[in-house]
């Protein structure tokens, strides 16, 4: 390798001088970045093995789910700047940078390509297993869909069912409800009921209409006063409206403490990865300062 000389100094390389101009090294990032998810890698599965070994549910000597998450929390934080540090030194010491400005950068570099690349791995995967899973769903019941209606006659005719019969069976479901209470059978009277909750629950002067009309079943059906009905369709509707304010309580605490958490979840992941950032431009500058001496 050719070297220049100058009086008084000492001879230089052509490659250092080359490096000197270059003030970035894709190729050092790239070894730390490997280097960095390597670590992060193998740190992982140590930690699924030592988790796992704590889990003896014969002895009763499995550690609790909170203890258990705060451990495993750590022991990622922990696998995270060491993996991060080791690679930011390296990209830096690799590229041969004297500047603590530019082994800051690789450092930093180092850290956001591992960052979108881990996200990168992350969304791919898991979006091509819901998708390819969605995917398959619904060519199965396209198939499904498309063959019915051809499948339905044969299906019928194995079975020893007369297509008369299907449709006289069928027609029963169409038949209208008898006008007076007192002639429906009980399960017409419960599709009647059914049928003016809606209305009931809009209130107005259809609800009001649609209330009578219970009212009416129910007394005939149970054959009891009037008065005596109203004052069970009354009770029933406190005891729905009560449910009802219970469950939108309920649904409104948790959906508080889904927002609580889900905030509480992002601050600690933007630190995390503030300390990650940290940890290998600590490494980069580190590899630096041992270059300068």
């Amino acid at each position: 390798m050719a070297t220049h000389v100058t009086p008084g100094y000492a001879p230089v390389e052509e490659g250092a001088i080359v490096r000197a101009t270059r003030r970035i090294s894709w190729g050092a990032i790239f070894a730390g970045v490997v280097i960095a998810v390597a670590v992060q890698l193998v740190m992982g599965i140590l930690g699924t093995g030592i988790g796992l070994s704590m889990v003896d549910p014969v002895q009763g000597s499995t550690p609790g789910a909170a203890g258990f998450g705060i451990g495993a929390g750590l022991y990622w934080l922990i696998t995270t700047v060491v993996a991060l540090g080791a690679g930011g030194y390296a990209a830096a010491r690799v590229s041969g940078v004297t500047e603590k400005f530019d082994a800051l950068v690789h450092g930093l570099v180092v850290w956001g390509v591992t960052l979108l690349l881990t996200m990168y791995l992350l969304t791919s995967a898991v979006g091509g297993i819901i998708g390819g899973a969605f995917r398959t769903v619904g060519a199965v019941a396209g198939a499904a869909g498309s063959t019915v209606g051809a499948a339905a006659p044969k299906v019928a005719q194995v079975a020893g069912v007369d297509q008369n019969d299907v449709q006289a069976e069928a027609a029963k479901y169409l038949t209208e409800t008898p006008t007076d209470p007192a002639q429906m059978t009980p399960e017409q009277a419960q599709k009647e009921i059914a049928k003016q909750l809606p209305a009931m629950a809009r209130g107005g002067v259809d609800g009001a209409r649609a209330e009578a009309r219970v009212v009416d079943i129910v007394a005939a059906q149970r054959k009891i006063s009037r008065d005596q009905a109203q004052a069970q369709v009354n009770q029933a509707k406190a005891e729905f409206v009560q449910t009802k304010n219970e469950a939108v309580a309920k649904a409104k605490q948790a959906a508080d403490a889904a927002a609580g958490a889900g905030a509480k979840t992002s601050f600690i992941l933007v630190l995390a990865l503030l300390v990650g950032a940290g940890a290998s431009a600590f490494g980069a500058t580190a590899a630096s300062r041992r270059r300068l001496r």
